[in-house]
């Protein structure tokens, strides 16, 4: 499987992180932080993206910082299943993101819960649609530290790509002295 990212072949995929469930993720503020900087950078490069919500009648909405910054045409699906595949019309959004947005084979995964909605969609993710997974390990969280740092490790072994959101969004500019590149510099110091 490739392992390079891109703007040009990748899409966002944005699992979960709503309102009453982000209160009792593990370091919560350095993934909200990494989650907007990541999203700041697709909407520069006009990478699309998926957005889930899990049960929102009962966890509640996206938070609004990240919500605000979802592009319009994007797909933001709510869900009862854990991986993000099993729910209804995700292999749709799929198809319609590739059919409006030309060949997307990587898809840059974050949000939370590490060790069950991450992990179990991106096993579905290679499984099912053969698609190179790329985490964002530092915009992704779980209620305690050591079930992050496990599913990392099993992320890793399945053959996801596990890089800091800094590398995803340094992929993704692929260079310095771009307009896009000036407009995230201040985020990046």
């Amino acid at each position: 499987m490739k392992k390079s990212i891109s703007a040009r072949s990748s899409f966002l995929l944005m699992i979960d992180m709503q309102e009453r469930l982000l209160p009792a993720i593990y370091n919560k503020e350095e993934i909200i932080k990494n989650s907007l900087n990541i999203l700041t950078a697709a909407k520069e490069l006009s990478v699309p993206m998926i957005a889930t919500e899990q049960y929102p009648k009962g966890i509640g909405s996206t938070i609004p910082e990240l919500k605000n910054l979802i592009p319009e045409d994007s797909t933001i699906m709510e869900k009862l299943e854990f991986s993000c595949c099993n729910a209804q019309g995700f292999g749709d959004a799929i198809l319609n993101l590739n059919f409006n947005t030309g060949t997307k084979d990587t898809v840059i995964l974050f949000g939370v819960e590490t060790h069950i909605c991450v992990l179990a969609t991106a096993m579905d993710l290679i499984e099912k649609y053969n698609l190179n997974v790329v985490i964002a390990a530092d915009a992704c969280g779980s209620r305690t530290e050591k079930n992050h740092v496990l599913a990392l490790d099993a992320l890793r072994s399945i053959g996801c790509l596990v890089v800091p959101a800094e590398t995803v969004i340094y992929s993704m500019l692929e260079k310095a002295g771009t307009p896009q590149f000036k407009a995230m510099l201040p985020l990046l110091k």
